[in-house]
């Protein structure tokens, strides 16, 4: 698909008229027409105003001409998992689970193989060889190779360490001590938890990117423990396998 063909089905998807994506991305109607006639394409800028507007990449705009993977972890990037700048701009060189709000959420190499390893293993891919895969690919990504450039100096590593002393504080009975927080994206975990009331409710917003982390419990391994956390709360819920019968532990706010 190319641009001009892109730009109409996201606009009519949305129920855009010309003049109303013309006015979204201060341009005029005939520049909208333009894209759409295959006469033009919209400039640099104005590709950054329609990717978030239409929460797409520019590579998507542009009729997908490369396969974009993200420059941490190596997954293939869909415009559904791209990470985001701190306006909300889609980042076309990272997925949600390193990258979110302009903020990279890994900074230990070991770790983000550790994550990775456990989505990776099939009948078909051991342990050990998604293992040496991973220490072969990382170090030629772009993130890693410029790792002295793009860190914060530890600032992130730095509130996430304050995140689990201020969780273990919290001395949750049956909970074991939380060591790690990895990146958990919302839609994945939010898991629709019974209240006293007999409603049922939801506290995530599914398109955050958060930090948490799975722990067995210590009564026993019918149920585990999860934990999600960010600069506003903590919540520490229990579950079955696969989330069956969730049950909120605690919310707490920040």
């Amino acid at each position: 698909m190319n641009t001009q063909n892109v730009i109409y089905k996201l606009r009519t998807n949305l129920g855009l008229s010309q003049d109303d994506l013309a006015e979204r991305v201060f341009v005029t109607r005939q520049a909208v027409s333009r894209w759409e006639n295959g006469e033009t394409v919209p400039n640099t800028e104005t590709l950054k105003l329609l990717s978030r507007l239409f929460h797409v990449s520019i590579n998507t705009l542009l009729g997908s001409p490369e396969k974009l993977i993200c420059q941490c972890c190596g997954m293939p990037l869909e415009d559904d998992i791209l990470g985001r700048d701190r306006d909300g701009t889609p980042n076309e060189h990272y997925c949600q689970w390193c990258y979110a709000d302009g903020t990279y959420t890994y900074s230990n190499m070991d770790d983000l193989i550790d994550v990775c390893v456990g989505h990776m293993v099939d009948e078909n891919l051991s342990e050990e060889q998604a293992r040496a895969y991973l220490k072969q690919t990382l170090p030629k990504l772009d993130y890693w190779k410029r790792y002295e450039q793009l860190s914060d100096n530890g600032q992130f590593e730095s509130f996430k360490k304050q995140l689990i002393d201020e969780i273990n504080a919290l001395h949750i009975e049956g909970m074991p001590r939380l060591e790690k927080l990895n990146a958990l994206v919302g839609r994945f975990v939010n898991l629709e938890y019974p209240l006293p009331s007999g409603f049922k409710a939801k506290f995530l917003n599914d398109q955050t990117t958060y930090l948490g982390n799975q722990l067995e419990s210590e009564f026993g391994k019918e149920r585990c423990f999860g934990v999600v956390a960010c600069m506003d709360f903590i919540l520490i819920c229990t579950y079955e396998k696969d989330g069956v019968n969730p049950e909120l532990v605690l919310y707490k706010k920040r």
